[in-house]
């Protein structure tokens, strides 16, 4: 059993709608066409097959060790073996765009301010630099944005497959993916591509998937999608992976099979992911987990019940109480203008543990450039109007820092330390956190 499959026999609160392709047997069983590995080759000139035998086993047992260690975090934590792998993250999430051209209902984007930026070439090649030092195996090239939004984003792809990136990710809305982009991204490498699209019928995406400046269409996006996918199989690549993903709604919840149906056929994996609270306060509940959870709430002991989580099969599962989170032993997140939080879960970098950048000092002006623009209604603005100044949990003293000295240094240790104490509820950004990995869950 691959890692991917045991993360779902242990009872992920995500439904994987087809559970037969597995990401890391694929990632493995295809390493020899990871650009990664073919780069290795040419930048070594490496030749003889012994020696290109040996360099594609190392790069197996990279991403194998990457995944067993991301799969078993907990266990590891528990049992203090942590001291190697801690030597450097095993993921960076990269804003190549802040900016993001829908006005999604359940998005925490609507609930904290988040300025319309992309980032810069100069600032990711500096990111990358410090990746490639770390040996960092994957990358995520997005966080609060549409990273299609980003022109230069098939060079950022290029750019860590040359570094030695093992495993390059990217999540999108698909909004602007023509054949142009889609052509890009393929040749420059990308490993997996996750598409957003919430819902089985034109009605419940279009309503979950408003346009900003202009109205996004049902038909274009799924064309897009299918069109990116055929255009794979033209150009005879079988990178990146494809997978989709619809996050559960109450105006969702019935709609599972619809989105199988439209997706089955042309995406690797299909994902349906239980409704996660950003600000938007949906509705996710059918009306029998209503009742479920308010006759819980007036009869159960259970002070510490805090969150839920409704599946599609009927069942409805509540928190017991908080355990130590895996973000901060997994990765780091780095914004769009050089912020670095410890938790891709702090919408906002409201707990910022230090900077590579110093167009990071600038994120106030940022904000109240937006701030103007919401109030005064500006095109593309309108249905930001709810949105709130995001907080400050720390504020790290200003300087330009490494990657690596931020990962080794003293806030994230302390937030380590305070989490393995079961003190997590003492850091301000996680006492109230929805990350469903942070808690221990017990069904009703």
């Amino acid at each position: 059993m691959y890692f991917e499959d045991q993360k779902i026999a242990q009872g992920s609160s995500q439904i994987v709608v087809n559970e037969s392709f597995s990401k890391d047997k694929f990632m493995i069983d295809n390493m020899h066409l990871n650009k990664a590995y073919t780069n290795f080759l040419k930048e070594k000139k490496i030749s003889s097959s012994d020696e290109k035998r040996r360099v594609l086993e190392s790069f197996k047992k990279r991403y194998h060790e990457y995944r067993e260690f991301w799969y078993n975090v907990d266990k590891k934590i528990s049992e203090k073996k942590l001291y190697n792998s801690l030597s450097k993250p095993h993921c960076i999430d990269i804003e190549t765009a802040s900016i993001c051209d829908l006005a999604c209902p359940h998005c925490f984007r609507e609930a904290i301010m988040t300025p319309d930026k992309i980032m810069s070439e100069k600032l990711f090649k500096k990111i990358i630099d410090s990746i490639a030092k770390l040996e960092v195996p994957s990358i995520k090239l997005n966080w609060r944005g549409e990273p299609l939004l980003n022109p230069l984003i098939d060079k950022f792809i290029l750019l860590a497959k040359t570094h030695g990136v093992i495993d390059v990710i990217m999540n999108t809305n698909a909004t602007t993916l023509d054949e142009k982009k889609g052509e890009k991204i393929i040749n420059a490498g990308l490993d997996q591509i996750i598409f957003s699209f919430d819902g089985g019928t034109k009605k419940t995406y279009e309503k979950m998937r408003p346009g900003r400046f202009e109205i996004n269409n049902f038909e274009t996006i799924y064309q897009n999608i299918k069109n990116f996918c055929l255009l794979k199989k033209k150009m005879k690549k079988i990178f990146p992976i494809t997978k989709i993903q619809m996050v559960m709604t109450k105006s969702s919840r019935n709609e599972v099979k619809d989105f199988y149906k439209l997706f089955s056929n042309i995406i690797d994996y299909v994902v349906v992911t239980p409704y996660q609270e950003r600000g938007g306060k949906m509705d996710d509940l059918s009306e029998d987990q209503k009742i479920k959870l308010s006759e819980y709430k007036n009869k159960s002991n259970n002070k510490n019940f805090e969150q839920y989580i409704a599946k599609a099969n009927g069942d409805l599962l509540v928190s017991r109480d908080r355990k130590l989170c895996d973000q901060p032993y997994q990765r780091l997140m780095v914004t769009y203008d050089g912020r670095v939080g410890m938790c891709c879960h702090d919408w906002g970098a409201q707990h910022c543990i230090g900077y590579v950048d110093k167009k990071a000092f600038d994120e106030n002006k940022e904000i109240e450039k937006l701030k103007q623009s919401i109030e005064e209604n500006k095109k593309g603005f309108e249905l930001l109007k709810k949105t709130k100044k995001p907080n400050k949990f720390n504020n790290p003293p200003k300087k330009i820092s490494d990657l690596n000295d931020i990962w080794n240094g003293e806030e994230l240790n302390r937030v380590r330390s305070l989490h393995s104490q079961n003190k997590i509820e003492d850091l301000a950004v996680c006492k109230n956190c929805t990350y469903k990995n942070s808690y221990n869950w017990k069904k009703i």
